[in-house]
């Protein structure tokens, strides 16, 4: 029992002295701060010229001013009285100069207050403070690195004195620092290639320091020329040159969605906190290979754009976490490819967009409307409808992907109104343009229609809209991804269904079997059901 009761003092004394001896100090505690290196010669400066003559000196540590003293080397008249052999004076005839500065190589545990006391005849007459803290950094991969991605860490002992760490890449580049845990600091490099060999500066800025002095150091990096990639994530070859060594890659479900023309849309990625990322872009509709269209590095802060289609960032993606806002031309349609690369892993999301069209032109004899629609497997019917329940306008289709209605002139009462081209995907999502035809005014004769695009303020409304429900439907993701991901306007359905070997073959096809369809409104849920196409129009 007495054995048990000692133990418990002793674990009791060494916990209150690790938790005491990592609280941080004031700078009234201390004289200088010293940042160094781990395992670099290190000198703890301490001179007075004037403190010469038969003095003896003593180099202290202590966790804390009230804590437990360890002489670390003590001198008088030349002679070294004790200490360990690691520890000399950078001036041996320190009696004659008054130079008492400490000459080691630091190792771990040498952190802390150390003091410089110099005395004589067990006076004191100078006494010195210095906070000593360690540095290390650590290459990951170690240097020479392979083509992939560089990390650097940074780690301060004791953490309490830092009050900010910052990287910079050769030629003084500026890089992005994550705090990851209290005493680790870290950027990375992806895609570390030649052009990223060089020195990269540590900075380090004590929280408390009355010179406001900062510490730099050097890490020299330099690349495996023998595992080198020669085309580089940013080189032509795009994807396929970026993720050769990416075995680990995570597949999100499929989304199949459509959007208008000219309407803000918003573009999902996995939602993962990434390194960088990359967008890819086909057109389904023509045989053209997949070009890169945006790609974003968070850590450089670096971002490029391939021209057509234009993609901006939905919201601040500093934080790793990733969606685009889109506002589709009708030729913008295709597969988009999302691939999101943290460390050695990447997560890709594929998106297919059908984009729906409208569009107006006119003969002297009828007004003609035309509903244009892309990515025809993924399309299911297609149709105009007009206001009036009673008015059914006929309409025809000249060839894949168009349907028109013509609208006899003058416009009548009957006529005009809102004219609606729904387009309902494989998935069960529909998707509505309206186009409004009015009456002419009695000033003049014609058609007085209406643009299809919004008017500018209320577009300004919506984009800002648009990026918050990017926002919210991103957290949501972040919790579904690995089961898949939900995105639709009207109904859930991910597995796209190819309903056409070939869109050829629907030229070829009759009428009867078209998805070309007449649509009128219905009941229920289905505010759509086909015509049979031999109706006239009751327009």
């Amino acid at each position: 029992m007495e054995f048990d009761l000692y133990t418990l003092v002793l674990v009791y004394s060494w916990m209150a002295s690790f938790i005491h001896s990592s609280q941080p100090l004031t700078d009234r505690e201390y004289d200088d701060i010293i940042v160094t290196e781990l395992g670099k010669p290190t000198t703890l400066p301490c001179v007075d010229p004037e403190m010469t003559g038969a003095v003896t000196v003593n180099w202290i540590k202590s966790a804390t001013p009230k804590g437990k003293k360890k002489v670390l080397f003590s001198a008088n008249a030349g002679k070294v009285l004790s200490g360990h052999p690691k520890f000399l004076l950078a001036d041996t005839n320190f009696l004659e100069s008054g130079v008492f500065s400490l000459v080691f190589i630091p190792e771990m545990g040498d952190q802390g207050l150390i003091s410089c006391l110099v005395e004589k005849q067990k006076k004191k007459l100078r006494q010195r403070v210095i906070l000593l803290a360690l540095l290390t950094v650590t290459i990951l991969p170690a240097s020479p690195v392979p083509y992939g991605i560089l990390r650097l860490v940074a780690s301060v002992y004791p953490y309490y004195i830092v009050g900010s760490i910052t990287w910079a890449g050769p030629g003084g580049t500026p890089l992005r620092s994550e705090v990851k845990q209290k005493m680790e600091t870290v950027t990375k490099i992806p895609h570390f290639n030649k052009n990223d060999e060089g020195t990269y500066v540590c900075v380090l800025h004590p929280k408390c320091n009355r010179s406001r002095a900062t510490f730099s150091f050097n890490v020299d990096v330099k690349l495996d020329v023998k595992r080198e990639n020669k085309e580089g994530i940013w080189g032509q070859q795009g994807r396929d040159a970026s993720v050769a060594s990416f075995t680990n890659v995570t597949h999100g479900l499929q989304i199949s969605t459509g959007s208008v023309a000219h309407v803000p849309f918003p573009l999902f990625c996995p939602p993962i906190p990434g390194d960088y990322v990359l967008v890819h872009w086909k057109n389904l509709d023509k045989r053209i290979a997949r070009k890169l269209v945006y790609q974003y590095d968070r850590w450089r802060n670096s971002t490029k754009t391939e021209g057509s289609p234009l993609l901006q960032l939905a919201y601040n993606a500093h934080d790793g976490f990733f969606s685009f806002l889109l506002i589709p031309e009708f030729k913008d349609a295709g597969l988009y490819i999302c691939e999101v690369f943290l460390d050695d892993k990447c997560y890709s999301q594929k998106t297919t967009l059908s984009v729906l069209k409208v569009s107006p032109s006119s003969t002297s004899s009828s007004l003609h409307l035309s509903c244009e629609y892309s990515v025809i497997s993924q399309v299911q019917q297609v149709g105009w409808s007009h206001q009036n329940m009673s008015c059914r306008p006929y309409s025809f289709s000249p060839g894949p992907g168009k349907i028109n209605v013509n609208i006899s002139l003058p416009i009548t009462a009957d006529t005009a109104g809102n004219y609606t081209c729904m387009m309902r995907l494989t998935n069960g999502q529909k998707i509505w343009a309206v186009y409004t035809v009015t009456l002419p005014t009695t000033e003049s004769t014609g058609v007085a229609a209406p643009s299809l695009l919004p008017p500018l303020s209320a577009l300004l409304l919506l984009v800002p809209l648009v990026a918050a429900a990017v926002g919210v439907l991103l957290w949501r993701q972040r919790h579904i991804f690995q089961g898949g991901i939900e995105q639709s306007l009207s109904h859930h359905s991910w597995e796209a269904e190819n309903i056409y070997e070939n869109p050829e073959d629907m030229r070829l096809t009759s009428p009867q079997g078209s998805v070309y369809m007449d649509l009128k409104p219905g009941e229920g849920d289905d505010i759509y059901k086909e015509l049979d196409r031999s109706e006239p129009s009751q327009c």
